[in-house]
């Protein structure tokens, strides 16, 4: 059997000794080191399946190599070679990381043994990094995919009088929240934010499912030389999401479309945080509108839209629940006052994002991200 192993042993005859054993057992000859300090150049030069470690060396001793290769990436696994004296010892080495301890015996029943279940167990380690790194590969894919279904080229979607800007972070690879921004003719901006219910693949996929319809309701309608109402877009999408949805998986959403002349614009919002005017006076939560259903929950839904208006130097912030839900270590959640003070009386879209992803991130700081988070700004220009 192969195995490349790694016997490190001051004593000539321990190690000569190993070298038999490990021939009748069928393994071929090891790599040897006579210390500490040899080992671990020995290791840093190549990939070892195993390591016999022996406990009382010169110039670094058997504990010293484990608490070294402690913190070291893929470092190999380890059976300490021990003699029944050196238990507290034996005990030590296995809180750093030994896999296993051998007798000085070097018995070849035992050995065989020891050495089969370690390198069992290594395989199977090493297959599951494997798996691990094509997983991780897999959803970095899916992650990119994901982000370039979302519009980011800001400059070329500020026209006129309207400025536009967005961000969204999923807490994982792959998210659940969306953002869209389109324009319909030359006077028209569709633009949205949706938060799918759950994280990960099956969210991400509702997701890019969600704004396919959506995109779908406002290129017929742009086709077709009209200026499409968000209730009926928002009703069109629900239908098709709560077909056939064993899993009551849900979408809130809050879907506008602004004349980018003269501020006015229609709005629909389904289940989902409230909009934001922001203007030189301060940041306030918009009204005059009715919070409908999530997308998904109910077939043939009558979603209705109500309308709005940005006075000029004024603009609309959407954002999803993860930046108001979002948790310090301790759990506590950022909350809707915090979202207000970060903003201030910020009214351009790029720097009042930016001043409140900040605030929320000196908020979480190390905290693990508890959901995506998705924030989207238009200004109607003075």
């Amino acid at each position: 059997m192969t195995a490349e192993i790694l016997v490190v042993d001051d004593s000539s005859f321990n190690r000569l000794l190993l070298k038999r054993r490990l021939a009748e057992l069928g393994y071929g000859e090891p790599a040897m080191a006579v210390n500490g300090v040899e080992a671990l150049a020995a290791i840093a030069g190549k990939s070892f399946d195993i390591v016999l470690l022996d406990l009382e060396m010169p110039e670094l001793d058997g504990i010293g190599v484990l608490e070294r290769l402690h913190d070291m990436p893929n470092a190999p696994p380890v059976i300490v070679i021990s003699a029944q004296t050196e238990m507290s010892g034996v005990i030590r080495c296995i809180e750093l990381g030994a896999e296993d301890y051998l007798p000085k015996s070097f018995d070849p029943p035992l050995l065989k043994a020891r050495l089969q279940a370690v390198l069992e167990k290594k395989r199977l380690r090493d297959l599951a990094a494997e798996r691990l790194q094509a997983l991780e590969s897999e959803l970095e894919s899916a992650r990119l995919a994901q982000l370039s279904l979302v519009p980011r080229d800001f400059a070329g979607l500020s026209r006129g009088r309207l400025t536009v800007a967005a961000h969204m972070e999923p807490a994982r690879e792959v998210g659940g929240d969306l953002y869209d921004m389109r324009w319909i003719g030359k006077r028209h901006l569709m633009f949205a934010v949706a938060d799918v219910a759950g994280k990960g693949a099956s969210a991400g996929l509702t997701m890019a499912r969600t704004m396919g319809l959506i995109r779908a309701g406002v290129r017929l309608a742009d086709t077709a030389g009209q200026v499409p109402d968000p209730g009926p877009l928002m009703a069109l999408a629900n239908d098709e999401l709560a077909l056939d949805n064993p899993d009551m998986t849900f979408v809130t959403a809050a879907l506008a479309i602004l004349d980018a002349e003269t501020g006015e614009g229609r709005i629909c919002v389904a289940g989902h945080e409230a909009p934001l005017r922001l203007s030189a006076a301060g940041v306030e939560v918009m009204g005059g509108y009715s919070i409908q259903p999530a997308l998904g929950v109910m077939e043939e839904f009558p979603y209705a839209s109500a309308p709005f208006v940005l006075a000029p130097g004024e603009t609309m912030l959407l954002l999803t629940d993860g930046v108001t839900e979002a948790q310090d270590i301790s759990g506590e959640l950022f909350g809707k006052e915090a979202v207000l003070a970060a903003l201030g009386s910020l009214v351009e879209p790029g720097p009042a994002i930016a001043a409140l992803l900040a605030a929320v991130a000196g908020f979480v700081k190390e905290a693990r991200p508890a959901d995506d988070v998705t924030v989207l700004a238009v200004r109607f220009q003075a």
